[in-house]
Order: structure tokens, then C-alpha cells, then sequence
């Protein structure tokens, strides 16, 4: 009976194109950036990628992007092919947006756009899901952009992609400015929330480990190896959105327990809209948190050293300090060939706070796990302080972080005898 009730779901024919703009040319391959924008939209679930291309331009048309020539081109392409979406890998203005769906007679997402109806389709806590719509209303603010009728809702999301949905947006600025301000209340709300689990955490002395990574690294395949977990892994773009955070045991040097919170994060990509690095800040905060990051790299993508530049751009940008304490995981060594993969061993080898691992076979897991152990293998220094009556939260501070030994009220404020590691007198030393 239930093959009665199966059908197949239309999918929404779609075409990529990659301008490789002559005059501005990115730092990534045209080759790999095309990939990179397929990959994007074989991430959407009800998108079928019919066709891509690369499409040089000497410059830039402000009223259409491409010139008049490659518009009919295209134009006859699409039609032939009975494409309803056209996805444009990088910025296109609303002015650009409305000439070229007017020319070609489909609907356009510029690569913004795109990785937002991802989002939108990925995000699951409610934290997520609040700061995805958020990021919308604020691209949409600019373009107002009205899903299109023709193309039926299969599913929810933000309207770019599907037609009439649940959640249609006024086209209004002031009701999206409306409702972009009940949204942030909301937010607020939630991350109140997050603080006071954050602030429960941080009377539990156990260190926080962070994984950033270019989307698709495999960040979320070793946060499972190691963890136990059974967050979603798959060899797709932003596989996963919402931070995931478990306890793990490690074994220090005298073989007993080391225990400490290992954090997976949202995976970054090259050209995150300035929407979403805003609205997740947030979630992200997680990572400024933490007293150990661990950026993990696809080091068998061509792209590697681009996506690495990528990541450590959008870190700077969230107020990570070019010195924060960061160990580099060279993750998919299992993919290279032999020679590749011995060289790559042995460099890693030579170069300090480098590791390379396979988070699927576990090659080199152990020996990570092991130097995450011994970097917080700290001998505790003995420390005499005197803190002004004033200075009340860094007294409180001290007592969560269960370092104080001995206590005396004297004239002049509190008299503190200490026992702390050098990792909480540098946190001691930079409170304010």
C-alpha cells in the first residue's frame, strides 16, 4: 500500500555559471571555483544541475552583467534546455538580477543567495534557524525579491529557490525591517541562553577545543571518530550548520584522565556573505572561547592553501587574534596517492603544531589526540596576589576557575594565595 502514496518529486531544472572577470581575476582556479558552485547546488535537495559553464569576462556590464552577445547566447542555451534557475557563482546587483530574469525568462540566485536557501535548508536549532532568516531579510532587504509562482514549494526555505511558500516576505521595507527587529529579540533571547550554558561550563575547568575548517574538511567525520557521536557527516557542502559540542577523555602523561569539550563549528567557505558572518557570530563565539583551535584541511584538494587563506580571513574577521593558540590538521591523507601521501607525512612531521590524519581510517588520530592531551600538560606555579575590593569579578573568576588555596580581607583589598596553571594566569592577567 505505501508504494501508493510514492511519487516522485519534480525537481527545479537549474544552470551554473562562473564569470572569471578578466580584470579581477579571483585567487581561485575558474576550473575549481566552477566545481565549488556546482557542488553548492547538488547541496540543495531539490535542484537537478542540468548544465555549467565558465564565462570570461573582459569586464563587467553594471546594467547585466554580461555583455549583450552572451545574454542571447545564453538565452537560446536556457531555453533549449528548459532551465527555470540560473545560479551566477559570485555578486549580482538587483538591478543585474531583474535584467538578466527579465532577458532569460527564469529566476536568479547569485551565490549569495544560494548559499543562503542552504542554510535555510540545514539549520535545525533554533538559534540557527533564527540567524539564517535574519541574514535573508537583510539580502532580501536590498533586492525584495518575490519567489516566483511558477515553480512549486517542495519544501520550506527562505523563497528563493521554490515558489509560494508558507513563509512568503512582504516586499515591504519597513515590514522587513519589522520583523528583522522581533527576530533579533528573539535571538537575544536565545543566546542569553547559550551564555548561561556557556558560563555553566566555564565553572567545569575543562578546556575548550575548537574545530574550524573550510566546509567539507571533515571536521564533523573526526568530531564522530573521536567523539562517538553521530553528527551528520557527508561528502557535501555545509553538511552540517548548528555547533555541536561533546565531552572527551584523553590520557595524560601519567596516564590517568585528561577530560576536555570538544566543539564542532559551522565549516567556512570563500566569499561568505558579510550576512552570515554577522549572524552567526554568535554560534562562533564558541570559537573565540576556546583555549585551543583546530583548523582541519582537506589536504588532498587541489584548493587546500586557498581554502586555508579563506579560513584564517573569515577567523580575523571574527576577532581571532593571528596568535591564538591553533594546531593544523592535514585531514584526508588517506585520498592521496603513495608518494603524496609519504611526503606529506613527512612534513608534517617537521613543522611544528602540524598533523595529518585520516579521520576515516584513524591514521594519525591517535598521535593528534596524544599532543591535544600534552598541550595541556601544565605544571601549576604557586602565586601570591592582592586584589583591590573593586576588583570583585576577577575574585569571583579566580574562585570558579577553583585555584585559590588560602584567602585573608587586609587593609588594602583581598590577600590570595593561588595554584593555576600558566594557561589561567595569561586569562588572569588579560580580564579587564
Amino acid at each position: 500500500m505505501a508504494e501508493l502514496y510514492e511519487h516522485e518529486v519534480k525537481k527545479t531544472r537549474a544552470w551554473v555559471l562562473h564569470p572569471d572577470i578578466t580584470s579581477d581575476r579571483d585567487r581561485r582556479d575558474p576550473k575549481a571555483g566552477l566545481e565549488e558552485a556546482v557542488a553548492l547546488a547538488a547541496a540543495l535537495p531539490d535542484l537537478e544541475v542540468i548544465g555549467s559553464e565558465i564565462v570570461r569576462l573582459p569586464k563587467i556590464q553594471p546594467g547585466h552583467l554580461f555583455g549583450s552577445g552572451k545574454i542571447e547566447e545564453l538565452a537560446q542555451r536556457l531555453e533549449a534546455e528548459e532551465i527555470e534557475l540560473v545560479l551566477v557563482d559570485g555578486p549580482v546587483t538587483p538591478v543585474q538580477q531583474r535584467n538578466l530574469e527579465k532577458d532569460w525568462k527564469v529566476k536568479l540566485l547569485d551565490r549569495t543567495g544560494l548559499i543562503l536557501e542552504i542554510f535555510s535548508d540545514r539549520a535545525r536549532t533554533r538559534e540557527g534557524v533564527l540567524q539564517v532568516e535574519m541574514a535573508a531579510l537583510s539580502y532580501q532587504r536590498t533586492r525584495l525579491v518575490r519567489a516566483w509562482t511558477h515553480l512549486e514549494r517542495q519544501r520550506g526555505g527562505l523563497g528563493f529557490v521554490g515558489g509560494p511558500g508558507e513563509t512568503q516576505i512582504e516586499a515591504d521595507r519597513r515590514a522587513i525591517d519589522e520583523h528583522l527587529t522581533r527576530l533579533r529579540r528573539q535571538l537575544e533571547k536565545v543566546v542569553k541562553t547559550r551564555e548561561l550554558h556557556r558560563a555553566s561550563r566555564a565553572k567545569v575547568p575543562f578546556p575548550i577545543v575548537a574545530l574550524v575548517g573550510y566546509t567539507n574538511a571533515g571536521k564533523s567525520t573526526f568530531f564522530n571518530t573521536v567523539t562517538g557521536a553521530e553528527v551528520f557527516a557527508k561528502d557535501m557542502l555545509f553538511a552540517t550548520l548548528d555547533p555541536t559540542m561533546r565531552q572527551l577523555k584523553l590520557k595524560d602523561a601519567h596516564g590517568g584522565d585528561r577530560e576536555i569539550i570538544l566543539s564542532d563549528t559551522v565549516g567556512f567557505i570563500s566569499n561568505l556573505p558579510t550576512q552570515l558572518v554577522a549572524a552567526f557570530r554568535a554560534t562562533l563565539e564558541e570559537v573565540l572561547d576556546a583555549d585551543l583551535i583546530l583548523h582541519v584541511r582537506d589536504i588532498a584538494s587541489e584548493e587546500s592553501e586557498t581554502q586555508k587563506e579563506d579560513v584564517l580571513k573569515i577567523l580575523n574577521d571574527l576577532g581571532i587574534k593571528d596568535d591564538a593558540p591553533m594546531f593544523e590538521v592535514w585531514n584526508k591523507i588517506d585520498l592521496l596517492d603513495p608518494e603524496a601521501h609519504a611526503a606529506r607525512m613527512e612534513r608534517a612531521e617537521a613543522e611544528e603544531d602540524v598533523f595529518a590524519i585520516s579521520a576515516v581510517t584513524g591514521e594519525g588520530v591517535e598521535a593528534l589526540l596524544a599532543a591535544i592531551s600534552a598541550y595541556f600538560e601544565e605544571d601549576k606555579i604557586e602565586r601570591d596576589l592582592l586584589l583591590p575590593y573593586a576588583q570583585g569579578k576577577k575574585r569571583a573568576w579566580l574562585f570558579e576557575e577553583g585555584v585559590v588555596l588560602n584567602e585573608e580581607m587586609v587593609e588594602d583589598g583581598y590577600a590570595l594565595k593561588v595554584l593555576w596553571t600558566p594557561r589561567q594566569e595569561k586569562k588572569f592577567r588579560e580580564m579587564t
